[in-house]
């Protein structure tokens, strides 16, 4: 089996999937998280979606990722969108940042929290912010409601990949909580509202083209063939365009006292 070919999902990744809405920035905002000329920083970036809309909003945003093809991606669109004198992103791990002591109003950390070492992460995340500075971790799920495109998209992906197991989810996190008490944050807050996605079939595609279960996991020939297959079955089974996919957005935090 060919190994997976990362650039083709770099850019996946960057051209199809949606990134949290801005409602949850909102939310943010109401909840005193997120102000115009925060400091923050944003680990596991990726291709830096949540960085920009962070930006977008006032904040001044460094964000993290150790795969090179991303921060490449995520500066590229920074400029595209003439955010890059508030948003920067760099090469690093969540666990050792490598920033100074204090220096961060807002540590957030999206779509990410399950591949760290989350005890590290949140400890480092507790060194970088300064007092009264705030970890939030957040999510952004598809939910696999039977009938729903995500249900059958789940079974799918299970046929060609019988090693996955991040299907099935609820959009809840409740063990974060752990993660923040044990590092010492108090004030643990939670939010969190359900969202119906919108998705042309062309992107619901690359967007599952560009999972982990998918193209991190499957070399280009086999994700030729999962994709080909994911066509046939909208077509047979779905014919909205858009799709409408049911999405749930969690969000827990805690404050360094």
């Amino acid at each position: 089996m060919k190994s997976p070919d990362w650039s083709r999902t770099s850019a996946d990744y960057a051209r199809h999937r949606q990134g949290f809405p801005p409602r949850f920035l909102d939310q943010l905002e109401r909840d005193g998280l997120l102000a115009p000329g925060m400091a923050v920083l944003d680990l596991g970036t990726g291709t830096g979606t949540l960085a920009r809309g962070l930006a977008a909003r006032g904040a001044t945003v460094l964000g993290l990722d150790p795969a090179a093809g991303q921060i490449a991606e995520a500066r590229r669109l920074a400029a595209e969108e003439g955010l890059s004198d508030r948003a920067r992103f760099e090469e690093g791990l969540a666990e050792r940042t490598g920033q100074a002591d204090g220096a961060f109003d807002l540590v957030i950390a999206g779509q990410c929290w399950h591949w760290f070492d989350r005890g590290l992460a949140a400890a480092e995340a507790w060194r970088v912010l300064k007092p009264g500075g705030a970890l939030v971790i957040c999510h952004y799920d598809w939910l696999p409601l039977p009938g729903s495109v995500a249900h059958a998209t789940e079974w799918l992906i299970e046929a060609h990949n019988p090693r996955w197991r991040m299907g099935r989810g609820t959009g809840f996190y409740p063990a974060w909580a752990g993660d923040l008490s044990l590092a010492g944050f108090r004030d643990i807050g939670f939010a969190g509202f359900d969202h119906d996605a919108l998705y042309s079939r062309e992107d619901w595609r690359g967007r599952v083209r560009a999972s982990a279960g998918v193209g991190g996991a499957l070399g280009g020939d086999a994700v030729a063939r999962f994709d080909a297959e994911l066509a046939t079955l909208l077509d047979q089974r779905f014919g909205q365009d858009p799709l409408v996919v049911p999405h749930r957005i969690f969000a827990i935090w805690g404050t360094r006292r």
